[in-house]
């Protein structure tokens, strides 16, 4: 729904773009156009402005919370709501490339539980995860007992607000072991500081399932482009599969197809989408 920013104070409409800057930890300014109901240049001029008082920290395309917010990350719960519909439309998109028999890693984030929520019919699977709720799904297929249900390997390790295990125990494990592919989301994604995460924890454990995988699939909605958060975990250049929904912007979407080994684009239904 689009607010009437053409009525709102300059006060007003840097109190709502900050609001959502503090919940979700990153604005894109076409959003905020959209949103607030004015120009382009009215939302960098305030961007500008939150920029100056140290709210918030400019970064391509939109704004980032400032450094003592940076390492605050929305809990699981909070976060699984969020474009939902291009969420399952870049999880059945990433689900495609898991092969029969082979050994999956799954890291933290509502679209890498998506993705494990297409898995559990895929014969003779393994799964590495440091995600509680994948845990817990995959053991509830377990406890049905589906035949075809995956082995479940846990990392163990300490939680984090998103319902992640991180940290030495969690990093040890994950580097002791070899997967065929890795999945993992992104709080943010862009051509310079590559996929990055708001917790310095969580993207030291990243990339350490990085460091174990044969391929490494990025699943993340077009939301999450132009986003730098706190701390990098994989560079494009690591990426083998980038899967995306088809609300990304064509210039964007060619940038990224030059910078990564393949994109892909799932189509969904809604506001944004190519189809």
């Amino acid at each position: 729904m689009t607010d009437q920013g053409h009525g709102l104070l300059a006060r007003q409409r840097r109190g709502i773009i900050l609001e959502a800057v503090r919940r979700d930890g990153a604005v894109r300014v076409a959003e905020l156009v959209d949103r607030l109901g004015v120009s382009d240049m009215t939302v960098r001029r305030d961007l500008d402005a939150l920029a100056r008082s140290g709210e918030v920290e400019k970064v391509h395309g939109g704004a980032v919370a400032s450094r003592g917010r940076s390492a605050e990350e929305p809990g699981f719960e909070a976060k699984s709501g969020r474009q939902s519909a291009a969420k399952a439309a870049v999880a059945e998109a990433a689900a495609a490339l898991v092969e029969p028999g082979s050994v999956v890693a799954i890291g933290a984030g509502t679209t890498a539980h998506a993705v494990a929520s297409r898995l559990r019919s895929v014969p003779d699977l393994t799964v590495l995860t440091n995600s509680l709720p994948v845990a817990d799904l995959l053991r509830a297929a377990a406890a049905e007992q589906d035949a075809a249900a995956p082995a479940l390997l846990l990392t163990g390790g300490t939680p984090t607000r998103s319902a992640a295990l991180v940290g030495p125990l969690a990093d040890l494990v994950i580097g002791s072991l070899h997967v065929d592919l890795l999945f993992l989301g992104a709080h943010g994604v862009c051509p310079a500081a590559g996929c990055t995460s708001p917790n310095l924890a969580e993207a030291q454990t990243n990339r350490a399932f990085v460091a174990g995988a044969r391929r490494v699939a990025i699943t993340a909605d077009h939301t999450k482009w132009g986003v730098v958060a706190l701390s990098g975990f994989a560079s494009l250049g690591e990426v083998d599969w980038f899967v995306t929904d088809d609300g990304l912007p064509d210039a964007d979407a060619e940038l990224l197809a030059e910078s990564v080994g393949e994109l892909i684009l799932a189509p969904h239904v809604g506001a944004g989408g190519r189809g």
